[in-house]
Order: C-alpha cells, then sequence, then structure tokens
C-alpha cells in the first residue's frame, strides 16, 4: 500500500450492531436526596449511591430503537462499569446526525430513581467520519440527556481542558480504517474529467433534485416494523399534541413535511381514536413499501369513523390506493340520497381517478341510484356529457353501461312503480327531447329578422310539424326535476330571449295540470354554470343547517352536452332594468309590497328578504371568486329575493380591471337605508354570520373542488392547483371567528367604497346603449333609402313593415 493511499469504509457497507463500552464515571457526585418513605434506621450519610448507564439512540432527533441499560454499580467514588454495549441497529442503518444519549442514574433514593447527569455525543464528526477511541464525556448535572438535533447536554469537553492523554485515546481506532458516513445506494465515487486547464468544468452532482436522504433514511428507520412495539405504548406530551392538532387542522390542500409526518406516524397508535387525525396520517404512508403500506390499511380498519368529509379527500387523486378508495366508498355508504345528491356531479368526476373501469365507486353509485330516481337521472345526465372525453371516455361509457344493465333488471317495486325498462326509457325520451329542441334552435336561428320573428317560428314550428311535442304519448320525466312528469309544451307561452343564442324560454305542462318553465340554451357551456349553482345549492343547505335562512334561489341547471343544457327559468328582472324603469330598488318592490307603516314604504318581510339575499350571494360570490359581476346579471324577483346569473368567469377570474371583494352597488346599499342605517348593520351581521358558518365547512369544498381537478371546466382545466389555492385563500383559515369577523366587515367597506367599479358600470351601460342606438340607425338608414328609389315606391310599405318589424331591440 503506497504512504499516500487513504483507504476508508463507508458506513453503508458495514451490515454489523453499534457497539461502543461503557468504562467509568470520574468526579464527586451531589449528597443524595431524601428516600421517599424514611424507616427510620438508615440516614443519608450511611447509604451508597446505585448507579447504572442509560443509553439511548437518537436517529436525526428521534429517539430510535430500545434504550439500553448497564448493570448497577455501588462501588465508588470512580464507579466502573467496563460494560460492553450492543444495540439492535446497525451502522449502515445510521444517518449523519446519529447521537448517542447517555444518563446516569441512582436508585439508591426509594421507589423514584434520580437523574444524577446526563450527556449527548455524536457519533460522527464533522467531517462525516465516525467517532472511535476513547471519549470523555462531561455529564450535566440532574439533567435527562437531550438527543434533540441541537441538544441542550453536549458532552464534549472543551479542548483547553482536555489533556494529551485523552487526546492519544482519540486516535486509537476500533476498525482497521476509518469509517465515512454514506447513504446505501448512493453515488458516493463518481468518475469526473480531470482539468488540466482552467478551463470550466461541468460535474454532475446527483444529489440535485433527489429526495434529502438524510430525511428519507429518517422516515425509513422511524417506521421500522421493529419500532410497532415501542410506538404502540407512545404518548405525545403537551409540546407535540399542540404540533398534532395543528397538523389536523390543516386544509386538505396542504403537503406534511417530513418532520410532520415522522410525529404523525410516530404516534399513529395513540391517533387512532382522532377521526380527524386519518387523512393526515394516511398521507404520510410510503405506499411503495409493501410492510409499511400493510400496517396502515390494519389501522385504518381499526380508525375511529371519519366523517363523509373525509371519505371524500380519499377519493382526490392524491390518494392511489385501491383498499384506502374502498374505505372512503364505505364511509359514503352512511350518507342519504340528500346528502348524496349534493356531492354527486363531484363523485362522478372521481371516477376519473379510479384504478379501474368498474370501481368500487363505480358500483356505489350505481346501486344508490337504483333505489332514487333522482339520482339516476342525474348520473345518467353527468356520465353522458363526459362521454366525449379523449382520455376517460371509456371509463365513463363502463358506468352508464353498468347503469343501463342495472336499471333494465329492475322488477316493479312493491308500490306498484314502473319497472325498470319503464323507468330507463324514461330517461331516454330526455336525451330524445333534448335532440329535437336542438333541432329548433337551429331552424328558428337560421330565420332572417328579429327576435319576434324568430318567437313566431318558434310557435309555428311547434303548433305545426313538431305539434307532438305539444303532448307528449307519453310524460317524460324533467330533466332538471325528475320527479316532476312533463306532458307537452305550450307554444303561446314559449319565447325566445334576445341574446346572440336566442336560447328558449319554454312552458311545459305538468302531469299534475300545472305548468314548469325552462331555458334550453345551444352554443355555451353549461358545466360552470352547473358548478356553481351546486355549491350555492350546498351553501344553501350549510347555512340552514346552522337555522340561518338567507334565501337564496339555487336555481337548477343541467349541462346536457358541452355545448348545450337547460336551467330553471325565475321569474325576475335585472337591477339594470329595474333601475331604468323604476329608478330605484324602493320604488321597485314598493310596487309589489307596499306598506304605508313598514320601513321605506316596504313590509317589513320583504325589505328582510332583500337584505338577507344580498348578504348570501355577497360571501358566496366572494369565496367562489365570482366575476363579470354587473347589474345585468343580478337579478331581483319581485318578493325581494335578489340572486346572481351568468358564471362564467370564477375563482378569480374576471375581464375587468380591479374587480371588487364582492358586487356591492350604491343602488343595493340605498335599499338598505344606506351605511348608516340600522338595515345596513343588519346586512353586515348577516355576511359575517355566513362568512364563519361557511368557513366550519372549508375542508368540505375544498376536498369538492379538488375532485372537479381532472374536469374540463375552463376555469378550473387551466390551473387546477392555482384554482383551489385560490379557494383556499378566501376561508383565512388563519384568522379566528372573531378576526373573521373584522376581516370580512373591511371587504365590505372596500366593496362599497370602490370607484373604478362604479365607473366600468358606468361604461358597459353605455356600450348597451351605443350597441341598442347603432341597430336604430341603421334601421332609419335603410327606411330613408327605400323612399329615395323611385322604383321601389310599390314595395315601400311592405319593407318597411319588415324593417319595423325588426326593430323590437
Amino acid at each position: 500500500m503506497s504512504g499516500n493511499e487513504f483507504r476508508f469504509f463507508l458506513s453503508c457497507d458495514i451490515n454489523l450492531p453499534v457497539t461502543f463500552k461503557i468504562e467509568r464515571l470520574d468526579g464527586k457526585l451531589s449528597p443524595p436526596k431524601p428516600p421517599d418513605s424514611a424507616d427510620g434506621d438508615g440516614t443519608i450519610e450511611d447509604r451508597k449511591p446505585e448507579l447504572y448507564v442509560e443509553c439511548s439512540l437518537y436517529i436525526d432527533g428521534a429517539p430510535f430503537g430500545l434504550p439500553m441499560r448497564t448493570r448497577l454499580e455501588s462501588v465508588g467514588p470512580s464507579y466502573g462499569w467496563n460494560e460492553l454495549i450492543t444495540l439492535s441497529t446497525k451502522y449502515r442503518d445510521l444517518t449523519a446526525n446519529s447521537q448517542l444519549a447517555l444518563t446516569v442514574y441512582d436508585v439508591s433514593c426509594g421507589k423514584n430513581e434520580e437523574v444524577v447527569g446526563g450527556a449527548t455525543i455524536r457519533l460522527f464528526n464533522m467531517k462525516k467520519q465516525l467517532k472511535t477511541g476513547k471519549h470523555k464525556l462531561r455529564l450535566w448535572a440532574g439533567k435527562e440527556a437531550d438527543g434533540s438535533i441541537n441538544t441542550t447536554t453536549p458532552g464534549r469537553v472543551p479542548k483547553e481542558e482536555r489533556g494529551e492523554l485523552e487526546r492519544l485515546e482519540k486516535l486509537v481506532n476500533n476498525f482497521e480504517h476509518r469509517v465515512v458516513f454514506q447513504e446505501s445506494g448512493a453515488n458516493f465515487l463518481i468518475p469526473s474529467p480531470i482539468a488540466s486547464t482552467n478551463e470550466l468544468v461541468t460535474v454532475w452532482d446527483p444529489e440535485v433534485g433527489k429526495t434529502n436522504p438524510s430525511e428519507h433514511k429518517q422516515l425509513k428507520l422511524a417506521r421500522s416494523l421493529n419500532r410497532g412495539i415501542i410506538d404502540r405504548d407512545l404518548k405525545p406530551s403537551s409540546v407535540e399534541r399542540k404540533s398534532i392538532q395543528r397538523i389536523l387542522r390543516y386544509p386538505p390542500t396542504r403537503t406534511l413535511t417530513g418532520e410532520e409526518k415522522q410525529l404523525l406516524w410516530k404516534f399513529r397508535f395513540s391517533l387512532m381514536s382522532e377521526k380527524r387525525a386519518l387523512t393526515k396520517f394516511l398521507r404520510c404512508v410510503e405506499w411503495s413499501d409493501v410492510q409499511e403500506a400493510k400496517q396502515a390499511l390494519e389501522l385504518m380498519g381499526k380508525w375511529e369513523t371519519i366523517d363523509v368529509c373525509d371519505a371524500l379527500e380519499l377519493l382526490s387523486p392524491v390518494f392511489e390506493s385501491e383498499e384506502v378508495r374502498a374505505y372512503a366508498v364505505s364511509v359514503l355508504e352512511r350518507a342519504d340520497d340528500e346528502e348524496l345528491q349534493c356531492y354527486l356531479l363531484q363523485l362522478v368526476q372521481a371516477l376519473r381517478f379510479e384504478r379501474s373501469d368498474k370501481s368500487r365507486l363505480s358500483h356505489f353509485l350505481v346501486q344508490r341510484s337504483l333505489g332514487n330516481i333522482d339520482l339516476a337521472s342525474f348520473l345518467r345526465w353527468y356520465v353522458a356529457v363526459e362521454l366525449q372525453d379523449p382520455v376517460y371516455a371509456r371509463r365513463f361509457y363502463s358506468t352508464y353501461e353498468l347503469l343501463e344493465e342495472s336499471m333494465l333488471k329492475l322488477g316493479p317495486s312493491a308500490n306498484g312503480d314502473e319497472d325498470g325498462f319503464k323507468l330507463w326509457q324514461s330517461l331516454v325520451r330526455q336525451t330524445e327531447l333534448t335532440a329535437q329542441l336542438c333541432s329548433i334552435m337551429r331552424d328558428v336561428r337560421n330565420v332572417r329578422g328579429g327576435t319576434q320573428k324568430k318567437i313566431e317560428k318558434l310557435r309555428q314550428l311547434l303548433s305545426g310539424l313538431l305539434s307532438e311535442l305539444t303532448y307528449f304519448d307519453e310524460p317524460i320525466r324533467s330533466p332538471l326535476a325528475p320527479r316532476v312528469l312533463i306532458s307537452g309544451i305550450i307554444p303561446s307561452e314559449s319565447s325566445i330571449f334576445k341574446s346572440a343564442l336566442h336560447p328558449l324560454r319554454l312552458a311545459f305542462r305538468t302531469s299534475t295540470g300545472g305548468t314548469c318553465k325552462i331555458i334550453f340554451k345551444k352554443g355555451d357551456d353549461l358545466r360552470q354554470d352547473q358548478l356553481v349553482i351546486q355549491m350555492v345549492s350546498l351553501m344553501d343547505r350549510l347555512l340552514k343547517l346552522e337555522n340561518l335562512d338567507l334565501h337564496l334561489t339555487p336555481y337548477r341547471v343541467l349541462a346536457t352536452g358541452h355545448d348545450e343544457g337547460m336551467m330553471e327559468f325565475i321569474p325576475s328582472k335585472s337591477l339594470a332594468q329595474i333601475l331604468s324603469e323604476h329608478r330605484s330598488i324602493t320604488s321597485y318592490l314598493q310596487k309589489f309590497h307596499p306598506d304605508d307603516d313598514g320601513p321605506f314604504g316596504i313590509t317589513a318581510t320583504c325589505l328582510e328578504t332583500f337584505i338577507k339575499s344580498c348578504a348570501g350571494y355577497s360571501v358566496i360570490t366572494y369565496i367562489l371568486g365570482i366575476g363579470d359581476r354587473h347589474l345585468d346579471n343580478l337579478l331581483l324577483q319581485d318578493d325581494g329575493r335578489l340572486f346572481h346569473v351568468d358564471f362564467g368567469f370564477i375563482l378569480g377570474r374576471d375581464p375587468k380591471p380591479f374587480p371588487p371583494p364582492m358586487k356591492l352597488c350604491k343602488e343595493m346599499v340605498e335599499a338598505m337605508g344606506g351605511a348608516e342605517s340600522q338595515y345596513y348593520t343588519r346586512f353586515k351581521s348577516y355576511c359575517c354570520e355566513a362568512y364563519n358558518i361557511l368557513r366550519k365547512s372549508s375542508n368540505l369544498i375544498l376536498n369538492l373542488f379538488h375532485l372537479m381537478a381532472g374536469s374540463n371546466i375552463p376555469d378550473i382545466a387551466s390551473d387546477p392547483e392555482k384554482g383551489i389555492l385560490k379557494l383556499q385563500e378566501k376561508f383565512r383559515l388563519d384568522l379566528d371567528d372573531e378576526e373573521s369577523i373584522h376581516f370580512f366587515q373591511d371587504l365590505i367597506n372596500e366593496s362599497v367604497s370602490a370607484l373604478f367599479p362604479q365607473m366600468v358600470e358606468t361604461i358597459h351601460r353605455w356600450a348597451q346603449y351605443w350597441r341598442n342606438l347603432q341597430i336604430i340607425i341603421i334601421l332609419r338608414f335603410d327606411y330613408h333609402a327605400i323612399l329615395k328609389t323611385p322604383d321601389l315606391q310599390n314595395h315601400t310599405s311592405l319593407n318597411l313593415q319588415g324593417k319595423n318589424a325588426g326593430v323590437d331591440l
């Protein structure tokens, strides 16, 4: 061997247990404390200390393995053990931050052991070489050894206090060569080119982009199955308990750090009674480790049953284990049909994250639908719309096929309802009806002329070529409300809206003798509107469960395709139209609910309804980040219920610059009596109360949006992670209830005093005015051109009639 050659062992190659020797304790001991129960015969002076040393291994600040003890030694004052200690941990399992914690105890003091002192020593030095030879440690009197990374009981003796003999003893090596720390499986020596000039040389660093090996090793060691016996009895300290409770309050979007994962894993047994802890624990599991996954699944089966909200989290793309997802479905089985319908849209989207086409989730949705026609109808539509998905079409078709096969096997129910075949046919006829409505829209759009001409064409088609639509051969279940049977369209009460897409407003007869009105649109993707209204409906339910009814209007919306769908028609007027015709909201409400003794000449009930609905939609549109709010998409019913429509921009997107946190125009505040009135104060109180109620359900709402991450809804598909984080920010989970009240009141003040949105609203109104004025000018221009054409004098009245028919804008 060359004299200049340096040889060493790698710690990852040493398959031997960690071994060291405890020699002796030097120094003078403090007098022992009196025993717990004196017998009168012995005195403190004639009792001899009985000492032992407890040796504990710490890996990156965490205790690892069982502590080992020396024998009792009572011969002093220099107490000598000379005892070899062998740990169960092997050198290859150590990390660079491994430490030995040595604590000396005296058992001569009765029942309670007295701590003589403790000291800690790192196993590797600053050069990551294993320490060998003899080491003299300084005990910290009265303190147990602290094994944390920043230990409070360092055993290192300052250099100036070390003798020459001690320095020589440290040079003694237990191994033939030095031992250098190295992670198992890492590339320690990597050939690299040697530069003979001053040129820069690029050297590949294998650590870039990789998981911190020290942290990973720590987690692996801490999760050793051999620790199961130890961890089963571990209880967190008060500090650790606070840390755990903080982690459990994290939103489902929060990624856990390595230390947080280790903490939850360490106390997993004691957390099994905390149902909130299960989803966080399952996020700690390294599922690629077969043994660790097996243990996690065993614990999951014994854990306190979680809530439905947390089960939704387990169906997100974060969790791929089929067993975990099956467990989530078993929890969902406890939900009643009403609650399940609140989440049905997201549960269908969650099929994307399943491992197979016919998953436990798919079977569950189909089975529950067989007993509830509402669930069956909506499940069929939600799946049918996704059949055009280029990636998951087969997955959704599999569920559609399973639903069809299962329904066709159903016999007549005990109460004489339709059998499965008739039920399925009633749902299929919904699709046939929408196809006919699409055909009508194409014919109507091809009609030249104004809206009135198109309305006439619509009624003509319904009374003539498509007269079978006025009276169906058999009633059809309404796609929007499957329990309602519709029997035909009423031509005289059907119309067309004045807009670019010319949506149909159709009045249907019902089997009970009433009518229901719907809006059918072609050329517009209603899936985003469908999602928003579902959230409005869910939040309305959450508020009512807390006895807060804010008179919301969650009208029904159903996307029947990627560019078509229908929605419930609610008789109402836009605030823009109301202000144009009545000058104020108060005047409009006075027309329908006058009361000379009531506030502002309106019945107290009507004003309260207006105030509550304004508060409800202010909070909901803020949380969901609804954009493009103006007076044309804020509608008001004659009973005082205000509601929003048209949700083309959500999760913070807005075509206007500097939008306010929520849409609160001065006319709305004036209708409440102004910013100083008691009614406006009541409005703010309702807002804050609703905000805090919905904050309590933030995890549920975030989980539902997370399940939509794979959908093709525009404002989610563009950047799902960013959108969900924006939603999370709106809940301000860092604030307590009192702080959130002050926060939301500031938002209200900011929204009311915002000047820029008022300017944008004025520009919007002028744009609408000039658009209408331009049409009138064009029509007048054509009119004068006709009068000046001698050859067309005989046709003037006919042409004028045609032009005037179009001036209905």
